[in-house]
């Protein structure tokens, strides 16, 4: 079992401007994924978003990356955020973050500070990072244009 089937959710295309950040970005972590998305001509996975607001929750990287490859749609798993499966913690010690946080700063464009949030989902494998439910979608540049 990959991990989505106990989420539920689904996948579409949807035009880049239309997503709602909560996060800033990393440049230089941004440059190096650029250059390997661009070098083997594809995106091998999807963002997660919220379905209900469409903020992203995880793939900031990938999608400034797309942007800046000249892409106009990506690839969304959108999944129901308020699911008791999916948790937030923050990736610094001592710092906290909630949903709440997460939500109001991708709807108002106050984003918060790279890596702030680490979303992680539960099921039957135990607690494991959102990355692995993403899907798989292996799409050339050429689709996303």
């Amino acid at each position: 079992m990959k991990g989505d089937e106990c989420l539920g959710g689904s996948l579409a295309f949807v035009i880049l401007e239309n997503l709602k950040e909560h996060e800033d970005i990393e440049q230089s972590r941004l440059e190096a994924l650029r250059k390997e998305i661009e070098s083997d001509g594809l995106l091998k996975k999807a963002i997660t978003v919220d379905e209900r607001t469409w903020v992203v929750l995880d793939g900031h990287l990938r999608l400034h990356a797309l942007m800046l490859l000249g892409c106009s749609r990506i690839p969304v798993h959108f999944l129901d955020y308020s699911s008791p499966k999916i948790h937030v913690k923050a990736w610094r010690p001592g710092e906290i973050v909630t949903k709440e946080d997460v939500i109001r700063a991708g709807l108002s464009g106050q984003k918060m500070p790279p890596r702030t949030s680490r979303h992680l989902v539960e099921g039957p494998w135990g607690l494991k990072h959102i990355s692995f439910i993403e899907k798989d979608v292996y799409l050339s540049l050429r689709e996303l244009l």
